[in-house]
């Protein structure tokens, strides 16, 4: 009997990947392509749409030619890409702009804007999406105000994965979950929002047509399905976002079960049953599907800390790492193994790319917060790692107010491959953490949902046979009391935030005319 394989296709921030996966689960197969990200000007972040198509086609490519199964094996190819992209394009479907990407801050005059307005805080209780520049929302605003001439000669903005469905398939649609994402849909309409669209300066026609996530595109352009090696009538499901996709790919998606991943961003999520915002805004609710809602929020600042002190100021465990052969993040962390808990007082705010969730202030600036003579370079190395965890852990709180404590913690992502790192998140959050044993979440998310959706998986919690738990970590109640009791750390690291609200500000205002 012929072997059936779903691949899970994921569009990152710094790389698309393609995974091949068995219907058990197991990898057969991998492709991967890094690229840059560009910054053409200060506070903006893009991507150039055709390295992102021509990746997706190499990777592909290169899953199914690691993976050496026939076209006849793949039972479906599912989709997943990062949230927040935008793209405007002509009516021929040519870019009239690079994507702007969620890490982009070029529109904060516009979500301030629209937050001081009452009609902000509406949208955002209609779509879940909190108004914060890295919203295609702001971002379309910020085009109709300062490009107008390509503001004008757009016929969509869309997406990034909207973008390679159209060059794939020549069809404008758009998931339920992507387009959950762009302050622009109604959460319980399903549909795309009229208020938002007044304020954005758009049409439905703008927009593409919202369809499930467990829709099946067929019939590839002929071209492209030969270059990748598929036959052009394999199943595609358009899939979700990574952050839904995520949760599925642990199991997390059951009441109670938190997850939380860290790799070059961070996030907290949780599945609900209907759609679910916060008075306070500080959530978000997308789609995974009609009947799993994911409520949760996004941390600018996850691994990407790590990597920014170890570029410019842990050169001795760099070296260190190259006399040894190893990852010069080993040697990091295992410096901060010898330092207590709470890094003998010195607290770091990791707002160095400013804040999303749970504060949603872009003008945050990362800080050092408590530093003695007393503090060596593996204090900085502990703190950045716990500042890190701190900041994940103000989403849980969030999390916790709109549905209920979390049971079980699934964690995923880079960080989860550090032992340290992991304890940590457990004497931090106060639960037993749990490591599924493959790192790629949202390509198996991916490849889960195109099962589901192909009829190879009949209901979404049956994932949960699939997971294997590699790793457990209970708290140890004696650093976690430094962490969470009354006047300790996490209570001195919000009321620093807090305090510091008028200061960051003045200081992102005057980098921003430095930089002018």
């Amino acid at each position: 009997m012929t072997q059936t394989y779903f691949i899970g296709l994921d569009i990152g921030t710094t790389s698309t990947k393609a995974i091949v996966f068995t219907p058990s689960g197991a990898i057969r197969g991998t492709g991967n392509i890094d690229y840059q990200l560009l910054v053409p000007q200060p506070s903006w972040a893009e991507q150039e749409p055709e390295t992102i198509f021509a990746a997706v086609i190499q990777v592909l490519k290169q899953a199914l030619e690691h993976a050496g199964i026939a076209k006849s094996e793949i039972g479906g190819i599912g989709f997943s890409t990062a949230m927040h992209s935008l793209i405007a394009v002509d009516p021929s479907g040519n870019p009239l702009t690079n994507s702007i990407i969620w890490a982009d801050n070029r529109s904060v005059a516009q979500a301030d804007r629209l937050k001081a307005d009452s009609v902000g805080h509406q949208i955002y209780l209609a779509t879940g999406t909190p108004i914060h520049p890295m919203s295609p929302l702001p971002k379309i605003m910020w085009l109709r105000e300062n490009l107008p001439d390509t503001f004008r000669r757009a016929a969509k903005f869309i997406s990034i994965k909207e973008y390679v469905i159209y060059r794939l398939f020549g069809e404008y649609i758009v998931d339920y979950s992507i387009a959950s994402a762009t302050g622009l849909f109604n959460l319980r309409k399903l549909n795309w929002d009229e208020d938002a669209l007044r304020v954005a300066g758009i049409s439905k026609q703008h927009l593409s047509e919202p369809v499930p996530t467990t829709h099946i595109l067929r019939g590839m352009k002929i071209r492209y399905a030969e270059e990748i090696g598929i036959d052009p009538d394999t199943p595609f499901v358009v899939g979700a976002s990574d952050g839904v996709l995520a949760n599925l790919g642990i199991g997390a998606i059951d009441h109670g079960q938190v997850a939380i991943t860290i790799g070059t961003s961070g996030a907290v999520r949780t599945v609900v049953p209907e759609p679910i915002t916060d008075p306070k805004g500080r959530t978000f609710c997308y789609v995974l599907t009609e009947n799993h809602w994911v409520i949760g929020g996004p941390s600018n600042n996850g691994g990407i800390m790590l990597r920014w002190f170890r570029d410019e100021f842990s050169w001795p465990e760099v070296e260190k790492a190259k006399q040894l052969g190893v990852d010069p993040y080993e040697v990091m962390i295992q410096a901060a193994e010898h330092v207590r808990a709470g890094a003998d007082g010195l607290l770091f705010l990791p707002f160095l790319s400013g804040e999303r969730a749970p504060y949603w202030n872009a003008q945050a600036r990362g800080s050092f917060f408590g530093i003695g003579l007393h503090h060596k370079r593996e204090h900085f190395i502990r703190a950045v790692l716990e500042g890190i965890l701190f900041s994940v852990y103000s989403i849980g709180i969030a999390l916790r107010d709109l549905a209920g404590g979390a049971k079980e913690i699934r964690a995923s992502g880079g960080f989860a491959r550090s032992r340290e790192w992991r304890q940590i998140m457990s004497d931090m959050f106060g639960y037993e953490v749990l490591i599924p044993e493959s790192h790629e979440s949202s390509s198996f998310g991916a490849a889960l949902l195109a099962m589901h959706a192909l009829g190879a998986m009949d209901h979404l919690q049956d994932v949960k046979k699939m997971i294997h738990i590699s790793h457990r970590h209970e708290p140890d109640l004696e650093r976690s009391s430094v962490y969470l009791e009354h006047l300790e750390l996490f209570y001195i690291y919000e009321r620093v935030y807090y305090n510091l609200l008028e200061e960051y500000k003045l200081i992102a205002e005057f980098q921003k005319r430095l930089n002018n």
